[in-house]
């Protein structure tokens, strides 16, 4: 392996380990523990949130925000903020009524650790703390950027967004044609809309903190575009191949359930090759940046390659 690349993906590593120590950090001083009758929908919260993830999303909003000086706690309310309505996306999607998982980040899914109730409400109130944290003057001095912070991730996150491109996954079985899966601009859109949308935020919000222009904002949304298509495939390669040891996840899922997949459209390899490529266009956008963005530029070429 290229020395200079084995370099920087030790500094990527690193960064990644010192982001996730902070934004749980924060995490923990966000997400405190209640007493009283609602003492059990704190703890479902705090249990789908902490001691588990990469915080890729975090580790974008971050970065972003660097090469725009901004300060390093603001940049970690919003990576916060990010990785709640995430959690939640993923305590609703491990639901019964959605993908029925029963294994996350390695620990039971929270609707197996608590209840079906419990899970659903624990959703419910991350997605609003989510927004609530971005509102707040401790995230930024500037209303309009709170604002922009807030209409952006509703945007990613509606039925525009993350929910519109989950309501596609559960219907996509029913839409195959003959039983074969959608076609690979169809799969191609799910995936933009169900995982990439968020990404895409998360790697413009630093831009919006740091208040930049158009074009700059417009070039870290096409970094995080790509980055998101190119990690959406890697996680399908995942569940085709890895273990669950690996993944800390159930794999082999989405073949059972006839999910619509790049690796289900074009076979392992060719989805391989086509998540190389994303990764690549993605670390392009960032040309224009030059060293300032050498840990985003890392972190393309690390998730196509990760292993969990």
């Amino acid at each position: 392996m290229d020395e200079a690349l084995v370099s920087s993906q030790t500094e990527l590593t690193a960064a990644l380990n010192r982001v996730a120590s902070l934004v749980e950090s924060e995490l923990d001083s966000l997400l405190p523990p209640e007493e009283g009758a609602e003492a059990r929908l704190a703890t479902a919260m705090r249990y789908a949130t902490l001691g588990g993830g990469k915080r890729m999303r975090a580790f974008l909003v971050m970065e972003g925000a660097a090469m725009f000086s901004v300060a390093e706690t603001c940049a970690a309310r919003v990576g916060a903020s990010i990785e709640m309505l995430h959690a939640y996306s993923l305590v609703h999607d491990d639901l019964p009524a959605m993908d029925n998982d029963d294994l996350r980040r390695g620990k039971p899914s929270t609707h197996r650790a608590f209840d079906e109730a419990t899970a659903i409400l624990a959703g419910d109130a991350l997605q609003a703390r989510a927004f609530e944290v971005l509102a707040e003057p401790d995230t930024h001095s500037d209303p309009q950027a709170r604002c922009e912070l807030v209409a952006a991730l509703g945007a990613a996150a509606g039925a525009r967004g993350m929910a519109g491109g989950q309501m596609i996954d559960m219907l996509a079985p029913n839409l195959s044609d003959g039983g074969r899966t959608l076609d690979g601009p169809a799969v191609t859109r799910l995936q933009a809309l169900k995982t990439g949308r968020l990404i895409q935020f998360s790697a413009e919000a630093g831009a919006i903190l740091g208040r930049a222009g158009p074009m700059q904002r417009h070039v870290l949304a096409a970094y995080g575009r790509d980055l998101g298509a190119a990690f959406q495939i890697a996680d399908d390669l995942l569940d085709a191949e890895g273990s669950t040891e690996e993944t800390g996840k159930r794999t082999g899922k989405d073949q059972e359930a006839g999910k619509a997949t790049m690796v289900a459209v074009l076979g392992v390899e060719r989805a391989r090759q086509q998540a190389d490529m994303l990764a690549r266009q993605a670390a392009g956008h960032l040309d224009g940046f030059g060293e300032r963005a050498a840990l985003l530029r890392a972190l393309a070429a690390f998730v196509v390659a990760r292993r969990n």
